[in-house]
């Protein structure tokens, strides 16, 4: 029996009268990597604080490592899970070596206020090395790129060793070869042994890289479609997705997309 990372049943959240999300049911089994699409105001964002804890269900029930929330203590529970995301980037201390942004992740703190040992700036090192930017050792975390900012936060999250690590649009923001560089790293992690489970969450096809291999599609807070990436982003699910003509085109097993719905507006002329 596969054991699951992620079982979301029923959910439902609601505030201030309005649906943000409705009947969600999603499972993420051990050894899949997801992709989780939808456009900006979906939900996907609402569905990560669910999982994490921060938002309590409406109604449903959310389980993570096999245990259901309400009948555990969450704050350790959030030492398993690693979450990265651009608007961290704004929290951080600027004037930190890249070093210490990567060790204060053991900690789960902004700046470090514990003293790191020996073992772990070794730790920290390693895990600069592994997502190739070594090169940023001692350098200040205001002089670095987008970029290199994004996988000092991958690197941040990884110090702790979370058996969960959520992308939240890690690429945001980013030009094209830095994004590039960035998902090539993320695809060397998802290929270590002892990977975590990986969420990566975009509105951008051509961000999904093949170690996704499951995608979840969002749309006005309800769960459009679940199922692999090939059999979930095709022409005739995303155009009804998006509501407007799209194109698929498949280079390197990922998913570029072409709007075809100018067409309705040549005939209008």
């Amino acid at each position: 029996m596969k054991k699951a990372i992620i079982e979301v049943d029923n959910l439902s959240w609601r505030r201030e009268q309005k649906t943000l999300l409705h009947n969600v049911n999603w499972t993420v089994n051990k050894g899949e990597h997801w992709a989780i699409l939808g456009l900006n105001g979906s939900g996907k964002t609402t569905l990560l604080n669910m999982i994490n804890g921060y938002l309590w269900p409406t109604t449903g029930t959310v389980s993570v490592f096999e245990e259901q929330f309400g009948t555990i203590d969450l704050r350790e529970l959030r030492k398993s899970i690693g979450w990265v995301s651009s608007s961290l980037q704004e929290r951080l201390s600027a004037g930190d070596k890249a070093q210490s942004v990567v060790m204060s992740g053991k900690f789960a703190s902004i700046g470090l206020y514990d003293e790191p040992t020996k073992e772990d700036e070794e730790y920290a090192i390693e895990l600069m090395g592994q997502l190739r930017c070594s090169h940023l050792i001692d350098r200040r975390y205001q002089t670095c790129s987008q970029g290199e900012k994004q996988k000092l936060l991958i690197a941040r999250a990884l110090m702790a060793s979370p058996k969960l690590l959520i992308l939240d649009e890690p690429c945001n923001g980013l030009d094209f070869i830095s994004r590039e560089q960035l998902l090539s790293s993320i695809e060397r992690l998802a290929q270590r042994p002892d990977a975590p489970t990986l969420i990566y969450v975009t509105h951008h096809t051509e961000e999904i890289v093949p170690i996704f291999g499951h995608c979840l599609l969002m749309r006005r807070g309800e769960v459009f479609q679940t199922g692999k990436t090939k059999e979930v982003l095709t022409e005739s699910t995303l155009t009804e997705f998006f509501e407007t003509g799209i194109s698929v085109h498949w280079h390197n097993d990922r998913a570029i997309l072409t709007w075809t719905g100018h067409e309705q507006y040549q005939e209008l002329d």
